[in-house]
């Protein structure tokens, strides 16, 4: 009896130790990239861009080309961890790839493109991305670089390296990445490293094109964290303004940009903290504005909860759209429907005009 307790006792301890170990090793292993951080642009545009002339831009979160209809994610109350396979996961890429071709805009904002993940494989999936998108300048810039998570135990998510992309048919002439502020202690190791890209495109009047590529804070205790980011944002873009430039931002903003989604796609309050809308205070003295994607007459949400394979009724919201300067006139803001095929994010698009 006195072996087997002895026995049992150093089990437990050895269990000890190594899950203080491996707290201490994320602890220690937890960094911030560094602030006002150069991007380097690849491939060649050659178009230029000039005020009186429409343009387009989509933005789409490909959910690191995991989340096909089937799929839900541990993250969001599912099961899954990875992506189902490597062939299904190359198969899932390549069709995302030629939903944004066949789109034909001007400029792409894209979310959660991982470059050496895990849960992906260690796939680049800028390189996937941008052997498609031909004939455009594009950035990429890090917002999560992650420890190895041993969770979930029988799939462990492991380490993820993952970001934004923008891409445009005119030249970028320079590109940088902002740190966005989010949630301390324990919390900081869900949020990912947040952050926003500038990427600066002359134009023939001499101004600046300005794009900000962005994916708010998702998995945060409260919501109020993404409030501050946003004040960040829109204080920067509203400098930019100020100096004379055009800005757009696209991406998720974790956030109901219609305001009551609810109420538009006929769903029960999920109260979810990356579903709240954008309080209204943020645009006060602001020469911005949001250009959130909906079809009234046939409206579709540009996001699903991944708690669950995707059904009808599932909760949706709009968290995906576009924030432009007084200067910059939208003319069509729509989600384009894929029923969640490829992504637990529907690919939102805008045409828009720069102001003489």
């Amino acid at each position: 009896m006195k072996k087997t307790l002895k026995i049992a006792g150093c089990v437990c301890l050895a269990l000890l130790i190594v899950v203080l170990s491996y707290v201490v090793y994320v602890f220690l292993s937890y960094h911030r990239i560094e602030d006002n951080l150069s991007l380097s642009s690849d491939g060649s545009a050659s178009a230029s861009v000039r005020t009186g002339t429409p343009y387009s831009v989509v933005s789409y979160n490909i959910g690191f080309g995991a989340y096909e209809s089937d799929y839900s994610f541990f993250m969001d109350g599912g099961t899954e961890s990875w992506a189902w396979s490597e062939e299904r996961l190359d198969a899932n890429l390549e069709s995302i790839a030629q939903i944004l071709k066949q789109q034909k805009a001007d400029f792409y904002f894209v979310q959660e493109v991982d470059t050496d993940s895990t849960r992906s494989y260690h796939r680049d999936e800028s390189a996937v991305l941008r052997q498609t998108l031909t004939g455009y300048s594009s950035v990429w810039g890090q917002n999560y670089d992650s420890p190895f998570l041993f969770w979930p135990l029988t799939q462990p998510h492991g380490s993820s390296v993952s970001g934004l992309m923008t891409f445009s048919s005119a030249p970028i002439a320079s590109s940088l990445r902002r740190s966005l502020p989010i949630e301390a202690g324990v919390m900081k190791l869900v949020d990912l490293d947040r952050c926003y890209t500038v990427s600066r495109v002359p134009m023939e009047n001499g101004r600046e094109l300005v794009l900000y590529a962005v994916h708010l804070s998702a998995y945060t205790s409260d919501g109020t964290i993404a409030v501050e980011q946003m004040k960040m944002l829109l204080s920067d873009m509203q400098s930019e303004y100020e100096k004379g430039n055009y800005c757009v931002c696209g991406g998720d903003f974790n956030k109901d940009l219609l305001g009551n989604s609810e109420e538009i796609f006929g769903v029960e309050s999920g109260d979810y903290t990356w579903a709240q809308p954008l309080p209204d205070e943020l645009f006060q003295g602001k020469n911005l504005t949001v250009a959130a994607p909906l079809d009234k007459e046939n409206p579709v949400a540009s996001c699903r909860n991944a708690d669950a394979p995707y059904f009808e009724g599932q909760y949706v919201v709009t968290v995906d759209g576009f924030l432009v300067s007084s200067n910059v006139t939208v003319n069509s803001a729509t989600v384009i429907d894929t029923g969640f095929a490829y992504s637990d994010h529907n690919p939102v698009t805008m045409t828009f005009v720069l102001q003489p």
